[in-house]
């Protein structure tokens, strides 16, 4: 058991190593946490009860309760703590670069399930795997990223590709840098996806115009553009069910 000394002014609260043959308080906690995982998936914990489980690795050998309610009480969820870029979450007492990596890989290893449940398939026949691919790549993402997947005629998937990245709110976009890469991959249609970090999905004036843009140059190509899909923490929205093209 993890006793605290009271006598010296500014130590009360800190935690002394448990005596020789004491066993951690938290060891119990773990294995009550791996088992109640076990028995009820993810859906059965807490946010941050799920981030304990991911830090267990890295942190062997103490409490991570405290570390992995300080992450979600700073990002604001699971998702997002995984989603956070590595000089942000190097900034939480605590965590180091073993945490750092170990939290980019679940990142990573969410983006490739993501991304295999919709490489074998028509990306139209199957919208909600798309919605779940782009809100795991990239809707907790802290600045905007404007993503273009190209498509073959039979709308499976070519690329999926990255055409710039920029501040909080604006992503410089090229057009005749998305209709170059889609001739250079043979591709008939297009989805366009970005984010808005400020959390609210509803596209603006220029966004609008923007996507309007990319139909009047890809349209005598040849090249359809499916939607162009907003992501944001509190959901997403489509141009084209907004009827905006």
């Amino acid at each position: 058991m993890t006793r605290r000394t009271a006598e010296l002014p500014g130590l009360a609260d800190a935690p002394v190593p448990a005596a020789a043959g004491e066993v951690p308080h938290y060891h119990g906690h773990r294995e009550r946490l791996r088992a109640r995982f076990a028995e009820q998936g993810a859906e059965g914990l807490a946010d941050y009860e799920l981030l304990e489980l991911a830090l267990f690795r890295a942190i062997p050998r103490r409490d991570v309760k405290p570390l992995a309610k300080a992450l979600i009480n700073r990002f604001g969820s699971f998702a997002e703590v995984v989603s956070a870029e590595p000089a942000r979450l190097a900034e939480v007492e605590g965590v180091s670069a073993g945490v750092v990596n170990d939290l980019k890989l679940i990142e990573a290893a969410g983006r490739r399930l993501a991304r295999g449940a919709i490489a074998a398939r028509p990306l139209l026949s199957s919208w909600s795997a798309l919605i779940e691919y782009l809100r795991t790549t990239m809707a907790f993402a802290a600045r905007e990223e404007f993503r273009v997947l190209f498509l073959d005629r039979r709308n499976h998937l070519i690329a999926d590709e990255v055409q710039g990245r920029g501040t909080v709110d604006h992503t410089p976009v090229y057009t005749r840098e998305v209709a170059r890469r889609a001739l250079e991959l043979s591709s008939t249609a297009i989805i366009l996806a970005h984010n808005h970090p400020s959390g609210d999905p509803t596209p603006s004036q220029a966004d609008i115009r923007m996507t309007r843009d990319i139909v009047s140059v890809l349209d005598p190509l040849g090249v359809v553009v499916h939607d162009h899909v907003i992501l944001g923490r509190d959901g997403h929205a489509s141009l084209k069910a907004l009827k905006l093209i």
